[in-house]
């Protein structure tokens, strides 16, 4: 029996991850409509839906659910032999240090398929934030960082000169964001949930609101993102966040919302592995570039 086509499972990777197909098309570089072809080739081949179509994008059917965990090992043992027989196989330890906002809900699927890809690689993984790791960008405290900064706006670009450039991973809208029920119920005091104010994005928030006249008071800090969702979710306050980083039981302020509440335009986020460092070894220079491979 012959099996099924590679291709045609990354591109139901793709899909399944980004959510839709108009969202996976750019990422396989490929038009939405060859990954539609794609996909019905596959599900031929497979004799069941997997995948459901709407308004909203796509997501897994049950038996896309299945063959989802088979593609992702089938894909990543292939390869790991292609990789194994040119001799391109990551073999050490290295240190990574990943800002808190990149992508929260993923990261750990993320490393996994890190791990999978090379089962040779031993990560040490330590979450910061942007401001530590951009001041720690010359020490020794990690090997590779994943950052974060802020463009596009007056006061938002604050990277140093020593850790601009490095390998662009991903460019994502801020929003300002809170539950659903107190959206829609403006204070003249703007409740404000951050992290502590070592956060660049605090920082960010607060010299925006302070320059904007914006009357505010900090209602809860939290220590990370996690905790930073759940007093979200939980009412306390109105925050700012980058769409990944946008969890379950909390929604983006929509124009009236944003108007409502007084609040000024946001810049854009971006992600990026922070460039190499003098006399930085081969195998670091690898594992940046398998980074950037398996996280843009």
């Amino acid at each position: 029996m012959r099996g099924f086509e590679t291709d045609q499972l990354r591109t139901f990777v793709a899909v399944a991850e980004s959510g839709s197909l108009s969202a996976a098309a750019p990422r396989l570089f490929l038009s939405q409509s060859s990954v539609s072809e794609q996909l019905r080739k596959l599900e031929e081949r497979a004799g069941v839906p997997l995948l459901t179509r709407g308004k909203k994008g796509a997501a897994v059917t049950p038996a896309g659910a299945r063959l989802l965990d088979y593609a992702r090992r089938i894909l990543s043992l292939n390869e790991q032999a292609l990789a194994e027989l040119r001799g391109q196989t990551l073999d050490g330890e290295l240190r990574l240090a990943v800002t808190d906002y990149f992508r929260p809900g993923e990261i750990a699927g993320m490393l996994r398929r890190l791990r999978d890809r090379y089962p040779y690689l031993k990560l040490h993984v330590t979450v910061m934030k942007s401001a530590a790791i951009e001041a720690a960008a010359e020490m020794d405290a990690f090997d590779i960082g994943l950052s974060m900064r802020l463009i596009g706006a007056r006061g938002a670009d604050k990277t140093s000169g020593a850790t601009r450039g490095g390998t662009v991973l991903r460019r994502e809208a801020l929003a300002w964001v809170a539950a659903p029920e107190i959206s829609e119920a403006p204070q003249v005091t703007l409740p404000l949930v951050l992290l502590p104010d070592t956060c660049s994005m605090h920082q960010f928030v607060v010299q925006l609101l302070m320059r904007r006249r914006r009357e505010f008071e900090i209602a809860h800090s939290a220590s990370g993102v996690a905790g930073l969702h759940l007093a979200l979710a939980a009412g306390l306050g109105v925050s700012c966040l980058n769409a990944s980083a946008i969890g379950p039981g909390v929604t983006p302020l929509d124009a009236a919302g944003v108007a409502g509440w007084k609040l000024p335009a946001l810049p854009a986020a971006e992600f990026y592995l922070l460039g190499a460092r003098r006399g930085e070894s081969e195998f670091t220079g690898q594992a940046r570039k398998a980074l950037a491979e398996q996280f843009g």
